[in-house]
Formats: C-alpha cells, sequence, structure tokens
C-alpha cells in the first residue's frame, strides 16, 4: 500500500484515576520515518502507542491520519496499520495455518509472499502448521504477531517491547526481517532496549 502516511497528534494527554500519565504531546510522525519512543516504567509508552492504534482513548487531545493529504476515517485505520505487542491476544483455538488465513482476510500479504513460504520460509514453523495456538510457547506466540504484523503490506507499523520472550536466534531473526520490512513505512517501535529500536533515527523520551 503506496503513499505518504502522516499520524500527527495535537495536546494528547491520557488520565489514569487523578494521575496524568503525559499531557500535551504534539508529535507527527510521517512515511519513511522510524521512531522509538521511550522512558521509564509508567511513563504511558504502552499507553500511547494504544491510543495510536485505537485500542485506548485519549483523556485530551486529538489524533489525525492522513493519506496523501486526504484524511483516513476511524473506522478503515485497521487497512492500515499492523501492530504487534505482547498484550495482544490470538485466538488461540486456531491452528498456525488457520490463524495466518484469518489474519491474511483482512490484511494484504506484502507482495511476493505465498501461504506456504510465510509459514516455512519467515516463520520456519511448517513442522507446526497444524498446531494449536495455545501450545505454544510464549516465544513462538510473540514471533508469530511480529511475523503477521511485519508482512502485512500496511504503511504504518507499530511495535511494543518486540522481543519480549524471544530467545538470541530469534532476536537476530526479528533484526533481519524489520531491516527487509522497513523502507517506505512509518515505524513506531516503544522499547528501552536499543537492539529492539537499532533502526530508528527519531527517538521520542517520555
Amino acid at each position: 500500500m503506496s503513499g505518504q502516511f502522516r499520524i500527527q497528534t495535537e495536546h494528547l494527554g491520557k488520565k489514569f484515576g487523578h494521575h496524568w500519565i503525559f499531557k500535551n504531546l504534539n508529535i507527527e510522525f510521517k512515511t519513511g520515518e522510524h521512531t522509538a519512543i521511550i522512558g521509564p516504567n509508567g511513563s504511558g509508552k504502552s499507553t500511547l502507542l494504544q491510543i495510536i492504534a485505537r485500542t485506548e482513548a485519549a483523556t485530551i487531545g486529538n489524533i489525525s491520519y492522513m493519506l496523501n493529504n486526504t484524511s483516513i476515517p476511524t473506522e478503515h485505520l485497521y487497512k492500515y496499520i499492523s501492530i504487534a505487542a505482547p498484550y495482544i491476544d490470538l485466538i488461540e483455538e486456531f491452528t498456525l495455518s488457520e490463524c495466518v488465513k484469518f489474519h491474511f482476510k483482512f490484511k494484504k500479504s506484502r507482495a511476493g509472499i505465498s501461504f506456504a513460504e510465510f509459514i516455512s520460509d519467515v516463520l520456519d514453523m511448517k513442522k507446526d502448521s497444524a498446531k494449536t495456538i495455545k501450545f505454544f510457547s510464549s516465544g513462538m506466540k510473540q514471533k508469530l504477531k511480529l511475523a503477521l504484523a511485519l508482512y502485512s503490506d500496511t504503511p504504518v507499523l507499530l511495535l511494543d517491547e518486540p522481543t519480549t520472550n524471544l530467545d538470541q536466534n530469534n532476536i537476530q531473526w526479528y533484526r533481519d526481517e524489520i531491516e527487509k520490512c522497513a523502507n517506505n513505512k512509518l515505524i513506531i517501535v516503544c522499547s528501552n532496549i536499543p537492539h529492539e529500536y537499532f533502526f530508528c533515527s527519531h527517538i521520542v523520551n517520555l
């Protein structure tokens, strides 16, 4: 999905109870820019990402989403945004094959990758294709979440602590795969671990 995508936050704030997590955030994200959101625990990194993904509501402020200077309605955002995070659940009653096929009914896959290649070459899980997701290890689930997000043909990629539960081999897999898909995407990574956002040239410190 080509074009210039832009996300603009205006005076964005989030409050839980009487405590402001963050307030008055004015940030612009654009296609081709890769941004790391860093900060201490409790600073609101994950909350901000969820607000951008529209899975959490802001307390104050607005966010605009533009593709080639045309506003994107909120109900159509799912076509343009892919997200991977430890707190996002997979449908655990599905097998791996069912999960992948279901996901790509709603998101177009990156050009040139077939279902079989995704299972065997990208995930290296051909032997697990008929295995039910609930029997996957936490690392296998995280790798699957990442692969589904990385290989969706969307202009926006949101990642929260992407290497959570991954072993060293799969951390390297993440590094290799993110470099393959980084061009011409708007990418936001929430993390305090440099190897998760090594490719980001913009840093937002909450």
